[in-house]
C-alpha cells in the first residue's frame, strides 16, 4: 500500500514509543495533535482511461485494503486480480458544503472518495504530497506504480476476502 496526504504525514510522525504504548490509537492521537497542520496537496494521476488532478487530503494506491493503523483505505482491493485500487479523498472546496454532504450521507467519508481500479498509475506532479510506501517515505515528482501479477506468492486462508474466489471468476465469465 502506498499512501499520500495528511495520513502519510501522521504515519511518518507517529513515534515508535507511542505505537508501543497505544497501538493503532497512536495514529489517531498523533493526527488529532497535528490537525491544525492539515493541508491539501496537489497531484495529477494518470492511468488507462483515468485522469484526475486537483488538491487532495488523502491518497491510497495498493492491492491491499488497509493503510497504517489498520485504516481501510482501498476497501475493494484484491491481492490477486492484477489491479491497483486507487482511492483519492479530494480536498473540500468549502467546509460548509463538505459538512452538509457528510451529514446527508450519515457522516460516511467513504462517499467522498474518487476510486479507480487500474493496472498502473502515474503521479506526474506532486506538490506538497508526502508518500509512504508500506511505511517508508518516498519522494519524487514523477512516480509510477504498477501491479505485477503473480510476482509474489502469498498464502491466505480459503475464503479470504482479499483474493478472487472461484465463484467470482465463474460469474465474470458468464
Amino acid at each position: 500500500m502506498a499512501t499520500g496526504g495528511f495520513g502519510s504525514q501522521v504515519t511518518a510522525n507517529t513515534s515508535e514509543d507511542l505505537k508501543k504504548v497505544l497501538g493503532g490509537a497512536a495514529y489517531l492521537f498523533t493526527g488529532l495533535t497535528r490537525f491544525s497542520e492539515l493541508t491539501a496537496a496537489y497531484a495529477e494521476l494518470d492511468g488507462p482511461d483515468f485522469h484526475w488532478k486537483g488538491e487532495l487530503l488523502a491518497l491510497g494506491i495498493g492491492n491491499g485494503r488497509q493503510a497504517g493503523g489498520g485504516h481501510e483505505l482501498c476497501p475493494g482491493a484484491m491481492a490477486d486480480d492484477g489491479l491497483l485500487d486507487i482511492s483519492i479523498l479530494p480536498a473540500p472546496q468549502e467546509v460548509v458544503g463538505t459538512l452538509r454532504e457528510l451529514m446527508t450521507n450519515g457522516w460516511g467519508l467513504d462517499t467522498m472518495f474518487v476510486r479507480a481500479r487500474l493496472p498502473w498509475v502515474n503521479i506526474k506532479v506532486a506538490q506538497g504530497l508526502y508518500i509512504n510506501l508500506d511505511g517508508e517515505p518516498l519522494e519524487g515528482d514523477d512516480l509510477h506504480f504498477e501491479a505485477l501479477p503473480k510476482a509474489l506468492r502469498v498464502h491466505l486462508p480459503l475464503g479470504s476476502p482479499l483474493v478472487v474466489q472461484a465463484d467470482d471468476l465463474l460469474a465474470h465469465r458468464e
